[in-house]
């Protein structure tokens, strides 16, 4: 899965594109998904967000999705849960200082960032995680348009 998450970060350009389409598509989608309401979605839409992100990103759920500012590298894949920006401890080589066999989170997603057409999305200061959304789509969130920005606010 590792090597699947860095050719994520390699090619963020085409992932922010497929991700801007998927955007307008569940916006469009809302009445419908109204409809069908969203209690009912949320388990079957969370299980494929979570298999299908979980293959490419080595997405951990936390239910405030930021891909889209973090070069396609989420941060919760850091050991430290940074959502920020790396810690101090990030090796010479890139290496992660708890887990030296991984390369740091946070090289990755400036990397990435630097390949996508909204680059500066990765100076926008994420907000903390809620540890009651864990598990829950983040997809169902935009749909509902209670997800703008990755959860975030930007800091002047």
């Amino acid at each position: 899965m590792y090597r699947v998450r860095r050719f994520a970060v390699r090619h963020a350009h085409a992932f922010e594109r497929l991700y801007a389409g998927l955007e307008v598509v569940l916006k469009r989608s809302a009445p419908l998904l109204e409809r069908i309401g969203y209690q009912r979605l949320e388990a079957p839409v969370a299980w494929l967000e979570k298999h299908l992100k979980g293959f490419l990103f080595d997405c951990q759920m936390c239910g405030h999705c930021v891909l889209s500012s973090t070069g396609m590298s989420c941060p919760m894949n850091c050991p430290k849960h940074l959502r920020n920006g790396p810690c101090g401890g990030v090796r010479e080589d890139g290496g992660c200082e708890v887990k030296p066999e991984m390369r740091c989170v946070w090289l990755d997603a400036w990397e990435g960032s630097q390949r996508m057409k909204h680059a500066e999305r990765i100076e926008v200061v994420q907000l903390p995680v809620d540890a009651s959304q864990q598990g829950t789509s983040s997809w169902l969130k935009v749909a509902r348009g209670e997800h703008g920005a990755g959860g975030s606010h930007e800091v002047r």
